[in-house]
């Protein structure tokens, strides 16, 4: 082994004369960033009390193997990748950079250095370096090699290059891509050089122990940075397929009053995106808008329908069977008390402006539409769950608003365990015969506890027996799990909404407040019987995620969408009346002998509607049925009234946006034509935005 005199008697050898001038400085401190590197890479043992990497260990023992231990050749390993590296840093006037204890510290270009206070003595390390194995070999020799073949610059006096040569030079060589935080003082200075501004330092790039500085990067320097992950998780599903009526004549499905996919594909427009085909469900496009269809006379009837049939504008061989459901209003004076729990996500993917901050401003506007003797009560949710705020009364508003304000982001995300406190406060404060409800602010990611879709369905499912429902409304973008709130809203007997503006959400928790908070029918469903004498086939337009079994329409077990006071939904089928010759299916050679026996009953209508609802409080549904004849048949598309027309145009840009067969040759431009014919009465401007949005998808080129 080699003790501490042979060290010295290396450093000897190879040391220069002393001197004062900064070449010799910068020489002698390569010198011992050089000793120190290998007396830390020799041996896993020690040499002079100091500890050894592996790669020096094997270096050292092949030295020693082979008697290779003669001074001037130790002299010369030492000597010759030390005066490249020196030479290299003083032909860019950059010192090597060593900490107050001789320590080489490794550089990260994307994490900033903690520095200390500057020593005024360094003294050399004696502890443990980071071992860099095989990396830190190549490194070591690739860098004394590229000081050895770089090119000779022209040589500048100590003045010039101390005037801001060397920022020009970094310049032209495309290292300096921005302004550098100004030099290290302390653990990455080196003794007795001054700190330099900002603005005379190029970046550099990452450095490593013994590593001449890499060469700059072919890359340009104001290359754009990657953009983060999106996570948000959004449920995949095929287009609804083209049935034969005599075939399949029935359709099923439950109602969506959801409004969450409207706002999300404006979202994306409006950042010049055009959205993923599967962030479009066509009906909550169609239904994010309030329609004036005729409503039900008394509460007795919580809803009414109105069944259409009229041209298809993309399509001159089929028809349009437009079925318009309108949820009976509750006065102001008669609503029942609301006894509502919000359960605020305030784990740290809330921590950006249009996730916690805007969800504070959307609450505080629901507060202030809450009547005096209704109950609010406040659970979060990170970590873990906690209570904000106990059972109090909307009369208290101070109370309240100073709790949401107080509110914080940070730590992961126990969304069951909030969901858990949540209902447990419900029943708490549990109103008989009034609004209990869990509204639920999030951007859906569930990390802690039972995170399955399929877990948090169950557990939803549970909870809503007792009497307390749930919504859901989602704020922000590239971590929001949207298939996760749509699982959860529809089983809890709630509404799934999208908050991306302040504006929506007043929409949603103000102007809309009624429809989303007192539900007037819950389970309700949409069964309808195609006559195959008149209908050849028909094509729901939209509700993918919402279809149902036809044996389900009389199953009550079985869940399905909720219909809030004044609630609007809209369904619409594309159909394709017999003999017309727009059928995309043949027919079944053998299939007309079970039609035409005889007759058929009833032979003269397009279909049958039927809908199933419960009403809040009861678990066995009634039963609604429409016959659909040439009485409700409309002559031409214009003859429509003004929200049949509309809500048409609207079907029309959400099928074009999943780039759909049907409107395929259905230009942006007939659907401005008929948006704008149809706008109509507009008072909070959600059809002119409507429109601009058209506008905006033509310009970006969505499938012309």
């Amino acid at each position: 082994m080699v003790d501490d005199n042979e060290l010295n008697r290396l450093r000897d050898i190879a040391a220069p004369a002393p001197a004062k001038d900064a070449k010799a400085r910068a020489f002698e401190a390569a010198l011992r960033a050089y000793d120190q590197e290998n007396i830390s890479a020799v041996t896993q043992g020690s040499i002079g009390g100091l500890r050894l990497t592996e790669r020096a260990q094997k270096l050292w023992s092949e030295i020693m193997q082979k008697k290779l231990i003669a001074t001037p050749a130790l002299a010369g390993l030492v000597a010759l990748p030390i005066a490249g590296y020196a030479t290299f840093h003083l032909l860019r006037e950059q010192p090597p950079k060593f900490g107050g204890d001789e320590k080489i510290t490794e550089t990260l270009a994307d994490k900033p250095a903690t520095v200390k206070p500057t020593t005024a003595d360094p003294k050399p390390a004696r502890g443990e370096l980071e071992k860099d194995k095989k990396a830190d070999a190549d490194v070591e020799s690739r860098g004394a090699t590229d000081a050895l073949v770089a090119p000779a610059s022209p040589q500048k006096s100590e003045s010039t290059v101390a005037s801001g040569a060397a920022q020009q030079n970094a310049l032209e060589r495309g290292v300096l891509a921005e302004p550098a935080p100004p030099a290290p003082t302390g653990e990455f200075a080196l003794d007795g050089a001054a700190s330099v501004p900002s603005t005379s330092r190029a970046r550099m790039p990452a450095e490593s122990k013994l590593m001449a500085p890499q060469q700059p990067s072919i890359l340009p320097a104001d290359q754009m940075q990657p953009q983060p992950e999106n996570r948000d998780r959004i449920e995949d599903f095929k287009t609804n397929p083209v049935h034969a009526a005599l075939e399949d004549p029935v359709s099923t499905f439950s109602i969506d009053v959801d409004t969450a996919s409207y706002s999300f594909v404006r979202g994306s427009l409006k950042q010049g995106t055009l959205p993923q085909a599967d962030t479009v469900r066509v009906e909550e496009m169609i239904n994010y808008f309030p329609y004036d269809w005729k409503g039900p006379e008394s509460a007795s009837t919580p809803f009414n329908s109105t069944v259409s049939v009229m041209p298809t504008p993309w399509n001159t061989q089929t028809k349009l069977m437009h079925v318009a459901i309108k949820g009976f209003d509750v006065k102001p004076t008669e609503q029942p008390k609301a006894n509502l729990v919000f359960l605020i996500d305030v784990s740290g993917s809330m921590d950006e402006p249009d996730k916690l901050p805007l969800l504070k401003s959307a609450f505080r506007l629901l507060v202030s539409k809450l009547k005096a003797d209704d109950t609010i009560s406040i659970v979060t949710y990170a970590g873990d769950a906690g209570t904000v705020l106990e059972p109090t009364k909307a009369s208290e508003k101070d109370k309240i608003l100073s709790a949401i304000d107080n509110l914080t982001p940070g730590g992961s995300t126990a969304g069951e365990a909030g969901i858990k406190e949540a209902y447990r406060l419900a029943q708490k404060s549990f109103v008989k015969d009034g609004v209990n409800r869990v509204m639920l602010a999030t951007d859906g990611d569930f990390n802690v506890g039972q995170t399955d879709d399929d877990d948090l369905k169950r557990l939803i499912e549970s909870e809503r027996k007792t009497g307390v429902f749930l919504s859901v409304f989602g704020f922000g973008r590239g971590n929001l799990n949207d298939q996760m709130m749509q699982t959860i809203a529809q089983n809890g007997n709630g509404t799934a909404a999208y908050i991306d503006t302040l504006a929506e959400a007043e929409k949603v928790l103000v102007e809309d407040a009624s429809s989303t908070l007192f539900t007037i029918a819950k389970d309700v469903k949409i069964q309808v019987e195609f006559n195959p004498n008149k209908v050849s086939e028909y094509r729901l337009i939209g509700y993918e995620t919402r279809a149902l079994n036809r044996e389900d329409f009389n199953n009550d077990r079985v869940d399905a969408g909720d219909i809030g006071s004044g609630h609007s939904v809209t369904a619409i089928y594309e159909i394709t009346p017999k003999g017309s010759g727009g059928e995309q299916i043949d027919q079944l050679r053998y299939g007309q002998a079970s039609v035409d026996n005889g007759g058929v009953a009833n032979a003269d209508e397009y279909a049958f509607v039927k809908i199933r609802y419960k009403l809040p409080n009861e678990d066995v549904s009634k039963l609604i049925t429409t016959p659909v004849t040439s009485a409700n048949e409309i002559s031409s598309f214009d003859q429509a009234s003004t929200d049949q027309r509309f809500s048409v145009a609207v079907a029309a840009f959400g099928q074009k946006l999943r780039d759909e067969d049907a409107t395929a040759k259905f230009g942006y431009d007939k659907i401005m034509e008929i948006a704008t014919a149809a706008r109509g009465a507009d008072p909070f401007g959600y059809r002119a935005e409507f429109l601009s949005l058209v506008r905006l998808t033509s310009a970006l080129g969505g499938n012309r």
